[in-house]
């Protein structure tokens, strides 16, 4: 059984998110940042990893093969998200690249950038 990804959209808001799974695209479901007070949460780290990886998709256009890493910062959240930059036969072949998107405290991007590229069969050195 495929497990259901709540993922936000920069362009339905922070409270509402798309369901991504084959069986039920683009069903809203809530994703509440703040309390029945209106006072903002601290988002689970796990919110942190969808919200960067759905927002740097956005903006950029490519869909993230993974998430390297991520770590709290001074302002919110910094996290590695490795894509695929040039797709080629065979696979192991393919260009990838590191980019850093950070996040502030709300889970929001506010910047980016490509750390480094390599092919998707590269190891780095031991």
């Amino acid at each position: 059984m495929q497990q259901a990804v709540t993922v936000p959209s920069a362009r339905e808001g922070p409270e509402i998110g798309r369901r991504m799974n084959a069986a039920e695209d683009d069903q809203p479901v809530e994703c509440p940042v703040g309390d029945a007070d209106g006072h903002r949460r601290r988002l689970p780290l796990t919110e942190i990893v969808r919200r960067a990886a759905s927002q740097f998709a956005e903006l950029v256009g490519r869909e993230p093969e993974g998430v390297s890493g991520v770590r709290r910062s001074e302002d919110g959240w910094s996290a590695l998200i490795d894509v695929v930059e040039l797709d080629r036969i065979p696979a192991s072949t393919s260009v990838m690249a590191t980019f850093r998107v950070d996040l502030d405290e709300h889970g929001d991007l506010v910047s980016y950038e490509r750390l480094r590229r390599y092919h998707r069969g590269a190891t780095d050195p031991l």
